[in-house]
């Protein structure tokens, strides 16, 4: 059991209280792990954009100003953006728009949209937020949806640095990161000509810097879910969010519901569409039929076969039937995505698109994002020296998309144990986020960790604060725990940490671990111990940025 005492070895206790330090190279060596956890890196042709980019205030990387989202006087300055588009020629106006705003969901339901018009043959641009690994993951192009390429995005850059460096002066320094870059993906689409493209929002709607798509640009826009994230930036109130999301809707042009959402909430964005007269077509409503009618595996990766059937219902006039469309992406949650998305392609078909049901049963069956839901294979996680574990990587990072990743976890692997291991920003629902999961049990061990947040560690979020929000909410809901901040856990603990939390099969083990390489190491022994002959599952989760490390790991 040597190579999994190493957290006592490597703890320094004062007063009882270990004092997590750095684990060398050597101690890992000794451990049997092959790799640390590195940054993806960039082409180095993107040097000189990434260099442009970085000196920008990034409100990824230092989190949202209270009000910046809401549509009044502390909000973001939706006039500058507008002047920069204009000194650019107003690029947005050369295509067609698909807007996608909403609080969970929105990247999910626009790659569906995306893949759908793609089958069908369309020259489809797509721009999401935030990436993965590479900044190029945020603007996708053309039929095969593939990423803007290093050297197109490098060449578009220099043909416009002048421009963008004279906006930057007149505005005072004050465009942002995102701005720019929501510039640049919107100049990128005119320059490929793409027949259309689909724009998910950063943050809220009404300010949100994609938000200068006038109605006569706009094919539909699209609200997923409104929930309780970002609330200091749009307002305090899930009816202030709301407020902010109905910001991209256009007068007269039809909007697509997800949902479902609170009845208060869907009245509101109903008025205002109401108000804007813009036709609602919802992706919840009664004339919708569906069913999860099982999961498999192909290729070493699940799929769940779902039937879609949508009929018309009083103003509901759509129509489609898919039987047995096998999704990638798992979960009650991503097949509510997918409904959405048929409506939005529906709702373009009645606009005059040419889109076949087939295109989108198979815009739907293509469609899988990485981090969201993601299995690795059985190499990849020997690739990170966890032989034998089934790894799954989920960004979830809000207490609505913990209980949607825990349900699809009991739906596709009933009965599984689960070992976490979780990093999260600041600016999070932490206790919120740790009740999900503890309430759902099936929990064998947490290691709280910690990951940089957009490339900076501003908004990261301490392990040991992460641990004892978990403590909290374990002690509200009445779980037992044992966790590294006692005496208790060092002396049970000292010598065999596997063996002894077989011994304490009573309850959870409870961990803060700076090192996501420790993290995930010692969580997928105590996972295979404890879970015995039963499915065990190691979960990396807590945001997307804690995947991007363990994806980044996997290509270098």
């Amino acid at each position: 059991m040597k190579v999994l005492n190493f957290i006592s070895q490597y703890s320094t206790f004062t007063h009882g209280r270990p004092m997590l330090c750095s684990i060398n190279r050597g101690a890992l060596t000794e451990l049997g792990h092959k790799r640390w956890f590195s940054t993806y890196r960039e082409d180095t042709e993107l040097n000189d954009f990434i260099e442009y980019i970085d000196a920008l205030k990034n409100y990824e990387k230092m989190g949202v100003p209270k009000g910046a989202g809401t549509d009044s006087d502390d909000g973001f300055d939706l006039g500058r953006m507008r002047r920069l588009m204009d000194r650019l020629g107003n690029p947005q106006s050369k295509f067609k728009v698909v807007h996608i705003a909403g609080t969970k969901g929105k990247g999910s339901t626009a790659a569906y949209i995306s893949n759908i018009l793609r089958a069908e043959g369309y020259h489809v641009g797509c721009y999401t937020s935030p990436h993965v690994l590479s900044i190029r993951e945020r603007m996708s192009l053309g039929r095969l949806g593939e990423p803007v390429s290093s050297k197109a995005l490098n060449c578009l850059f220099h043909r416009i640095k002048q421009i963008l460096d004279e906006a930057i002066v007149l505005e005072d320094g004050c465009l942002s990161h995102f701005e720019i870059l929501t510039a640049v993906a919107f100049a990128l689409f005119a320059q490929e000509n793409v027949d259309i493209a689909v724009i998910e929002a950063g943050l809220g709607g009404a300010r949100d810097a994609t938000n200068i798509i006038s109605s006569s640009e706009l094919a539909s826009s699209v609200i997923t879910t409104i929930g309780e994230e970002h609330l200091a930036a749009l307002g305090g109130s899930l009816e202030s969010i709301a407020m902010a999301k109905a910001g991209i809707i256009k007068h007269g042009r039809p909007l697509i519901l997800g949902g479902p959402f609170l009845p208060h909430i869907e009245d509101i964005l109903r008025h205002i569409a109401s108000s804007m007269d813009s036709p609602i077509i919802s992706a919840s409503n009664p004339g919708i039929r569906t069913v999860i009618k099982g999961v498999s595996m192909f290729k070493g990766r699940p799929y769940q076969s779902c039937d879609i059937m949508m009929k018309p219902y009083e103003d509901f006039q759509l129509f489609i039937e898919l039987v047995g469309v096998n999704l990638r992406m798992l979960g009650s949650h991503q097949l509510q995505n997918a409904i959405t998305a048929v409506c939005t392609a529906l709702c373009l078909r009645n606009q005059g698109w040419t889109i076949s049901d087939g295109s989108i049963r198979v815009g739907l069956e293509k469609t899988c994002l990485p981090g969201r839901g993601q299995f690795l294979t059985s190499k990849e996680s020997e690739k990170l020296g966890l032989e034998g574990a089934s790894v799954l990587l989920d960004g979830a990072h809000t207490k609505e998309s913990a209980k949607a990743l825990l349900q699809m976890i009991k739906m596709a692997f009933p009965g599984a144990r689960l070992a976490l291991v979780v990093a999260m920003a600041s600016d999070k629902d932490h206790l919120g986020f740790a009740k999900e999961f503890l309430s759902g049990g099936q929990l064998e061990a947490v290691f709280l960790t910690e990951a940089n947040i957009a490339g900076g560690k501003s908004r990261t979020t301490a392990a040991p604060f992460l641990r004892d929000c978990w403590l909290q909410a374990s002690k509200e809901l009445g779980i037992n725990v044992l966790h590294n901040g006692t005496a208790e856990y060092g002396e049970l603990f000292k010598d065999k940490l596997v063996s002894s939390a077989m011994e304490f099969r009573d309850g959870l083990v409870l961990v803060a671990e700076n090192s996501l390489a420790v993290s995930l190491d010692v969580a997928n022994q105590i996972l295979q111990e404890r879970s015995a002959n039963r499915t065990g599952i190691l979960v990396v989760t807590g945001s997307l940025h804690i995947v991007s490390s363990v994806l980044g790991s996997l290509n270098t």
